[in-house]
């Protein structure tokens, strides 16, 4: 079915020549939205909005000028990329009703290719989540936890326990986006990666995310988080995607002055690629969850092919989640200090002063763990605080990233490593712990990249025993996604990693079905 097509060779291929065209593309996009419903992946759906960039896709291919690959192409946009004339609310109360005037770098430069925007994805609030559960617009469900493959290995551990309960976490924070991929409602989305919030959910939802190399994409209208830190991610369902997103997307913007200044060539990648000159690294620390599939099943892939695959010592990185904490509520506290209800947003009713106000309009506004983030992160600003904490973990991020220099610089191509600790946890089951214990243990694979600044992709691998999807990570050297995504393009060839069946989603106890059939399903 056309939904579950490659962008790159596939649908826009059946585009050009007539076999499907850009309207009847959105419209089974859109009809499958509301049949997913319950997934609670998109905040908005810009269903108008998208029908007429459709239409007007349409008009380009009839007379025989498509913009380029991406035209007609359905996607996605977390809702922290602000899009004109869209609500954006980073799911927050801060930010309902918001929309914005402008289009955000990336979205404008995916919407001069001709894609087509279907609305905004669901996140945690303002970013700050690795579970997608703690937005103001409630938690998002893994696709996977209504897929044949997960129902068929679910064994449920109390007679109370049943479906309904057992639903599992997309992962964080772009979990919208992620899951609005692995559901076929979407080719492609954009989300936000800090310390892995593209590549954690894509992991979970077995798809593929990709972090560029910081500096690389355009951060201009992605409301920020951390903003040395932050970078437009992508989420796909193949690597071959992923390149011809990041080719429309990577660039200088003389709205970011972080941007790289020379010019972003966009490249092809090799169907047959060799590795065998390549030298796999992986770090020397090792988690018994996915050591066989890491340190096994992934090298013997690549020592077969010839690769060297050699352990590689990265020693600050133990440090980079704590060192993080500290960066990133101090980025926050700054960050946050805009939204004071006196300019845009929410702004509360009290009126008895302006400081009364200023403080009602954030206690109302921002939920606990925005607000616990600006607490500690103006408690490490304090001038007696400030060289203890805010300098020193600046010292720790350099020698993080030193780490992954020389590693580099010793002749390794590649890093190896898992994505996360362990396949998605169930929902009841991840919110028994705070966001702040959550996000330590789901980042703690993915954040060094971010510290570094470094490219990185998750690679669905396999599944696990109970049916559910883990992913590899793959790093590579600084502006060389080129290199970095014909690895992960061989390696995606060589795992053959299963297409998730959701037909049993059909049996799911809501009125999600009685629409149409999707030709997903098909």
């Amino acid at each position: 079915a056309a939904l579950k097509r490659r962008v790159r060779f596939q649908v826009s291929a059946a585009l050009k020549e007539g076999h499907v065209t850009p309207t009847e593309l959105c419209q089974r996009c859109l009809s499958l939205i509301k049949s997913t419903k319950f997934l609670n992946a998109y905040i908005t759906v810009a269903e108008e909005t998208a029908l007429k960039q459709a239409e007007e896709s349409e008009k380009r291919y009839r007379r025989g000028h498509p913009l380029g690959v991406l035209d007609g192409i359905p996607i996605a946009v977390k809702d922290n990329f602000n899009t004109a004339g869209i609500e954006t609310t980073c799911a927050s109360n801060m930010l309902k009703g918001y929309i914005s005037p402008y289009n955000a770098t990336a979205v404008q430069k995916l919407l001069d290719q001709g894609a087509v925007l279907l609305g905004k994805t669901n996140l945690d609030e303002f970013a700050m989540g690795s579970g997608s559960t703690d937005g103001v617009f409630g938690p998002v469900r893994n696709p996977w936890s209504y897929s044949r493959q997960y129902k068929e290995k679910f064994v449920p551990k109390s007679h109370s326990q049943d479906e309904k309960s057992n639903w599992v976490i997309t992962g964080g924070s772009s979990g919208g986006s992620a899951a609005a991929v692995s559901s076929f409602t979407c080719f492609a989305a954009l989300g936000s990666d800090t310390g892995g919030s593209t590549r954690n959910p894509a992991a979970h939802c077995g798809v593929v995310g990709l972090k560029p190399t910081y500096g690389l994409i355009s951060r201009h209208g992605l409301i920020p988080l951390v903003n040395s830190m932050d970078v437009p991610g992508i989420l796909t369902r193949c690597v071959d995607d992923a390149a011809v997103v990041l080719g429309s997307l990577a660039g200088h913007d003389p709205k970011d002055s972080t941007t790289i200044q020379d010019d972003f060539k966009p490249f092809e990648l090799p169907n047959v690629a060799d590795v065998s000159k390549l030298s796999i690294g992986i770090p020397k620390v090792t988690f018994k969850s996915c050591q066989q599939l890491w340190t096994g099943t992934a090298a013997d892939l690549f020592k077969n092919a010839g690769a060297k695959v050699i352990e590689v010592s990265l020693p600050h990185t133990c440090y980079s989640i704590v060192c993080y904490h500290v960066l990133c509520t101090a980025e926050v506290a700054s960050n946050m200090a805009r939204f004071d209800g006196l300019e845009y947003g929410h702004r509360s009713d009290m009126n008895k002063s302006t400081e009364s106000m200023y403080a009602a309009t954030r206690r109302e506004g921002f939920n606990d763990v925005v607000r616990g983030r600006i607490l500690s992160g103006n408690y490490f600003l304090l001038k007696q605080n400030y060289e203890n904490y805010f300098i020193k973990a600046q010292k720790v991020r350099r020698l993080i990233a030193n780490d992954f220099v020389k590693v580099f610089r010793s002749g390794v191509d590649i890093l190896l490593t898992p994505t996360t600790l362990c396949d998605a946890v169930p929902y009841m089951e991840f919110i028994k712990e705070d966001n702040r214990t959550r996000s330590a243990q789901d980042d703690i694979l993915t954040q060094a990249a971010n510290m570094a600044g470094l490219p990185a992709i998750n690679v669905p691998t396999a599944l696990s025993e109970r049916g559910l999807p883990i992913g590899l990570q793959f790093i590579g050297r600084s502006f060389q996604e080129k290199q970095l995504l014909t690895v992960a393009k061989w390696f995606e060839k060589q795992v053959k990693f299963p297409m998730i069946q959701l037909e049993e989603v059909k049996r799911h106890d809501h009125d999600a079905f009685q629409h149409q059939k999707s030709a997903s399903f098909s």
